[in-house]
């Protein structure tokens, strides 16, 4: 059995427990989210001993040079000294300067950064409260903006969502990342752009797109974004400002159930690959529900996009209260 000590305090590890879970278990507050690697707040520092495998993927490789790992992933088979307070070192400060409703269960969460953040527009952020609460949200602003702009969807009982949604200006958060893949790459200036998200899947797609535009993208730009009904969707007429003034960019609502005018019923999915039987020379941008975005990944892959033009991260709920949360 490893030996582990956080913080220079003994904490019982089993084997194949993660330190996540160990230190969970035995009452130390890691902020953690995901538990898939995806969010990187439960960020520890290995103060003595190897990381251990598996437990360095996706970090920045500044960070893994300087011994740090994920809790989550990281599960010891050797002797370990880790840190929880050097992780602070990996963020940043941030004060929230406002909170606008953009939907019935969407708003947009502007936080001004302590210091100026290099992103790349459509990425994301994992936002920690002082208490160690934490979530991720793609970057609906642009790199520049003296904003981060989030679009959160209030979930009932969501901790997070439902403390943004009433949060005071000036409430100050922590900041880590940025992470992710979902990103606009200039090179693909003259590449035909299909862009599809549901939910709040549509701040990193937002982001994408306004990106594009401001790179001066010649190929088609086509957005589509699904919800369950019409009061699910917003930014609609930002959107279709956005297409009726760029010959190139096209803009499609769809909708479960109910329709209003311009809005297409039907699934994302169906109505994205019913009309893109072919993909070869796209890039492919899905964002949004997790088993959705999986399911038109392996599409968009069928039907000719090579995977290096499939760009997708897909949102991980976070576990449910009582469920270690």
């Amino acid at each position: 059995m490893p030996a582990l000590r956080c913080d220079g305090q003994s904490v019982p590890v089993e084997a194949g427990e993660s330190l996540l879970e160990a230190l969970l278990k035995a009452g130390v507050p890691l902020p953690h989210s995901c538990r898939a690697g995806a969010c990187q707040s439960c960020l520890v520092k290995v103060t003595a001993g190897e990381p251990p495998a598996g437990s360095q993927v996706g970090l920045r490789p500044a960070l893994a040079q300087q011994g740090f790992v994920l809790g989550c992933l990281a599960r010891p088979e050797h002797d370990l000294e880790i840190s929880t307070d050097a992780a602070a070192a990996a963020s940043i400060r941030g004060t929230i300067v406002g909170v606008t409703p953009l939907s019935r269960d969407v708003v947009l969460v502007s936080i001004s950064p302590s210091e100026p953040l290099s992103y790349r527009a459509g990425q994301f952020l994992t936002v920690l409260r002082d208490d160690g609460l934490a979530r991720s949200y793609s970057i609906a602003s642009l790199p520049g903006s003296p904003y981060l702009d989030f679009h959160v969807r209030v979930l009932p009982g969501g901790r997070m969502s439902q403390w943004f949604a009433s949060a005071p200006v000036g409430s100050d958060v922590a900041l880590r990342g940025p992470n992710g893949e979902c990103f606009y790459d200039p090179a693909a200036v003259d590449m035909p752009l299909v862009l599809a998200g549901t939910g709040t899947g549509l701040a990193p797609l937002w982001a994408v797109l306004h990106d594009a535009l401001r790179h001066g993208h010649r190929g088609p730009i086509d957005l589509l974004h699904g919800a369950r009904d019409p009061e699910g969707l917003y930014l609609v007429d930002a959107l279709e400002a956005v297409a009726g003034t760029h010959p190139n960019v096209s803009y499609s609502p769809c909708v479960l159930t109910g329709s209003v005018e311009r809005t297409t019923v039907g699934a994302l999915d169906d109505v994205v690959f019913g009309r893109y039987s072919n993909l070869a020379g796209h890039q492919v941008f899905l964002c949004g529900d997790p088993t959705l975005v999986q399911k038109m990944k392996r599409r968009a892959f069928l039907a000719g996009a090579r995977l290096a033009d499939i760009h997708a991260d897909a949102f991980v709920t976070a576990p449910k209260p009582g469920v270690a949360s």
